[in-house]
């Protein structure tokens, strides 16, 4: 085994046990500041990946073929990294309202939640993804549930575990199906011998229920009713670290199992996509309209952004991965921007209703000016990271319905479409409540600490560059997605 290739996992798992000892030496006023050591440490972690020096940057296959590093393991693990140091930014602002509990421990399950997204991304057998699901979904429960005074929370982290629980038995039943009919479990095996099993009916089950309890963790149709309640339910860093991280890990395993392990029946499954694809799509827009919840609503437009994300998916084609990918990296930053803002202006308010956005323009501007940028961005609307990765799906799929001559991606294209403009509604209509509201609210100026002003600085340059400058990522993103064909 090559075990340096794990070398960025069990990094990241020392970390955060490093960070549960440093709760018991440093002194309850300055525990805020352990944050700053975790983002500097996964800074670094970062940086040597980027260099392609340490376990992340080498390529190859781990405890016989089950851990594998790749392009596509080395993107989403990136992706994956950034998140945590951007969720931890925020965590470390949310400190004061986290007093009831360790702040330190608070940082250390975020840093056992990464850790679990990290071994996602190298999933090449289900007993790993089995594992690094687990890791992900119980340190979420505790996550969720970690405001514990607050019974919105407690409600969230009951709902998130019964849930969750119920996903995992669907899947691990399905794994067991697998095995049972095929006696493989290693994705690279599996693909081999799949074919002879399409019509088992016993192993097109056992797919099924493990893509069941992935649509749980990407909130897509008929399995996203969890969200809206655990987003709003959550302290805020925990929900933008479900919004994209665990999103994000959902998606990677995803294109594992449909592209690495079961390419075969996947290639049958084309309508199937379409369907949930389209109806996820048109679900949270629609349910996003009357929210007045600023965190239920962005939990809605989770679940319609998992129906874009799906259409790289339902494409069936590298573009497709490949744009899937694209759009999640500018996700990140937007989604990121947006709540960052929710932290900043509505921890001291006893609600997190869009009303208490009224007069942001006022109190500071800058908040002001990168809520509006993350909510045009996610509309899809130009010259932002949302527009091009909307565009480069819609792209994938027109591709796949000249190719295969299927009208069912059509009607998909159509059904994005009318999702985006649907959406402008209640995007706008965060932005109106910023500049227009009539509502008489507090005009106090909010004071921003240096570490908040520069995280919102490194978003808006992510979302500006990502929609303006797309070649480079681009590049890495199809580079990515010829490991799913090999």
């Amino acid at each position: 085994m090559n075990s340096s290739l794990i070398m960025l996992e069990i990094s990241v798992i020392g970390l955060g046990l490093v960070l549960m000892l440093a709760d018991l030496f440093v002194p309850a006023e300055r525990r805020r500041y352990i944050g700053y050591a975790a983002i500097l440490a996964l800074g670094v972690l970062l940086v040597t990946s980027l260099s392609g020096n340490g376990g992340c940057g080498q390529f190859g296959t781990a405890f016989g073929g089950m851990f594998v590093n790749d392009a596509l393991s080395l993107f989403f693990k990136q992706l994956f990294i950034v998140a945590a140091i951007l969720v931890l930014f925020m965590a470390a602002e949310f400190a004061d309202k986290l007093a009831e509990g360790s702040v330190a421990e608070y940082y250390s399950l975020i840093l056992f939640a990464l850790a679990g997204m990290l071994f996602a991304a190298s999933s090449n057998d289900f007993t790993m993804l089995f594992v690094s699901i687990e890791l992900i979904t119980v340190t979420f429960y505790v996550l969720v549930s970690f405001q514990r005074s607050k019974l919105q929370s407690l409600e969230a982290g009951v709902k998130y575990l019964i849930l969750g629980a119920l996903s995992s038995s669907f899947m691990v039943f399905g794994i067991a199906l697998i095995w049972g009919t095929t006696g493989e479990l290693n994705f690279t095996k599996l693909a081999a011998v799949a074919p002879q099993f399409e019509t088992s009916r016993i192993f097109l089950l056992g797919v099924l229920l493990v893509l069941v309890g992935l649509g749980f963790k990407i909130a897509a149709f008929p399995f996203q009713i969890w969200a809206p309640d655990v987003y709003q339910g959550a302290p805020t860093p925990t929900t933008a670290f479900l919004a994209i991280g665990s999103k994000a890990a959902g998606f990677v395993l995803l294109l594992r199992v449909l592209f690495t392990a079961v390419p075969s029946v996947t290639a049958h499954w084309a309508n199937l996509l379409i369907v949930i694809s389209g109806i996820t799509i048109l679900y949270g827009n629609l349910c996003a309209i009357p929210q007045r919840n600023l965190k239920r609503l962005l939990g809605y437009s989770s679940i319609a952004h998992a129906g874009y994300l799906l259409l790289g998916v339902a494409a069936l084609n590298a573009s497709g991965q490949s744009a899937l990918m694209y759009y999640l990296a500018g996700y990140l930053f937007t989604v990121m921007a947006a709540f960052f803002v929710i932290t900043l202006v509505m921890r001291h308010l006893a609600t997190e209703d869009i009303s208490g956005l009224a007069g942001l323009n006022q109190r500071s501007p800058l908040l002001a000016a990168t809520l509006t940028i993350a909510m045009v961005s996610l509309a899809g609307i130009p010259p932002l990271a949302g527009f091009f990765g909307k565009f480069l799906l819609l792209k994938a799929v027109i591709e796949t319905a000249q190719a295969t001559g299927n009208h069912g991606y059509y009607c998909l294209a159509f059904t994005a479409l009318a999702g985006v403009i649907i959406s402008l509604y209640y995007y706008f209509g965060v932005i109106r409540a910023i500049y227009w509201s009539k509502e008489a609210g507090d005009l106090s100026v909010i004071e921003l600490s240096s570490s908040a002003k520069l995280s919102i600085w490194v978003c808006l340059v992510g979302i500006f560059w990502i929609g303006l400058c797309p070649n480079i990522l681009l590049n890495i993103t199809n580079l990515a997605a010829t490991a799913l064909g090999k």
